[in-house]
């Protein structure tokens, strides 16, 4: 049975564009489309779509409240389709599961690259797990002196960016330095980072070649580039470089843990949070054969239970906790 798709944007052309392109896949039928929320509505009670596609910046409502609204009534998986914008994270926030970056129309590359891109997007977001979220109380807290790790190294692909920010919220000042791949654009990676920073109580920024870690300081991988952590006698470092996919992906997962495998061994935690794919499972399995203690998100929680499964099911799961006690659980591994 084909995967029915709801398209939400102001501009015709772009809908024409966004229509005949996902529809070229056999296992996707657009249903309907819509100019603005209101019509979307509408269309929504009319034809019971599987997915919504959906611009951010619309007349009448924007894609965010119109996200935030949808969510309570119709927990309908909702792919956001913008230009370069941090905004997106507010969709994310408000109950999307994900976005892809809006292409220029002028270039066919670009158009054929965001249709392959969007038609991956709209099938995993036909088995996501649509979480409504809720409002979490920040709290600045202190750890315990005592940590016996090192270094914190955490994955996430497809609903990872809220996934991220939940744990981070957790979690007290005090603790080692924190190494994060999320699967994301390019740009997109710096803003990812730049929220972080400024809505967490941890330093946050964008990863560059060298950077020494630090305790209560948090790494974001590029969104084109591969990170690793590497030891010297002053303590871990990184290394940023670009190359090919690993496990399907640059910045790949697996690239990060096989790295913190070998440079901090038993010093280190591995957590793998909701993502698509099996990215991040040979890595994680390696740190726990090498001592590392790991989590990994429940299906439950998760938006998309593919690379927690796939880690969980080569044995590189130390335990699987709900997304909410993720935090309680790396204070008792690292004290």
């Amino acid at each position: 049975m084909s995967i029915k798709v709801l398209v939400v944007d102001d501009s015709a052309v772009f809908r024409q564009i966004l229509t005949k392109g996902i529809q070229a896949d056999s296992a996707i039928e657009v249903i309907a489309t819509a100019a603005d929320p209101f019509e979307a509505r509408d269309k929504i009670l009319k034809f019971e779509p599987d997915v919504i596609t959906c611009d951010i910046e619309m007349p009448k409502m924007d894609g965010i409240e119109f996200v935030r609204r949808l969510m309570p009534q119709y927990p309908i998986p909702v792919i956001i389709v913008s230009s370069i914008n941090n905004r997106v994270f507010d969709a994310m926030n408000a109950g999307a599961v994900d976005f892809v970056l809006k292409p220029s129309v002028s270039s066919p590359e670009d158009v054929k690259k965001f249709i392959l891109d969007l038609i991956t997007k709209i099938k995993a977001g036909a088995r996501a797990n649509v979480i409504i979220p809720e409002n979490v109380k920040k709290e600045k807290k202190i750890a315990p002196k005592i940590v016996k790790h090192e270094l914190i190294a955490i994955g996430a692909s497809t609903g990872g960016t809220e996934a991220i920010f939940s744990v981070l919220k957790q979690l007290p000042l005090g603790l080692p330095g924190i190494v994060i791949v999320q699967h994301i654009p390019p740009i997109f990676s710096r803003m990812f980072s730049e929220r972080l920073n400024n809505q967490t109580h941890f330093t946050v920024k964008e990863a560059e070649n060298g950077d020494v870690i630090e305790n209560d300081h948090i790494y974001i991988a590029p969104g084109d580039q591969h990170i690793q952590v590497k030891k010297s006698n002053k303590g871990y470092f990184l290394k940023v470089f670009q190359g090919e996919k690993v496990s399907g992906h640059c910045p790949s997962v697996d690239v990060l843990f096989y790295s913190v495998a070998d440079a901090a061994e038993d010093k280190a935690l591995g957590i793998i949070l909701t993502g698509m794919g099996y990215d991040g499972a040979k890595g994680i399995a390696m740190m726990k054969r090498k001592g590392a203690l790991t989590l990994g998100q429940d299906e439950k929680t998760s938006i998309v239970y593919g690379m927690p499964k796939a880690a969980y099911e080569l044995n590189g799961i130390t335990k699987q906790v709900p997304l909410e006690l993720i935090g309680h659980h790396i204070m008792k591994m690292i004290r």
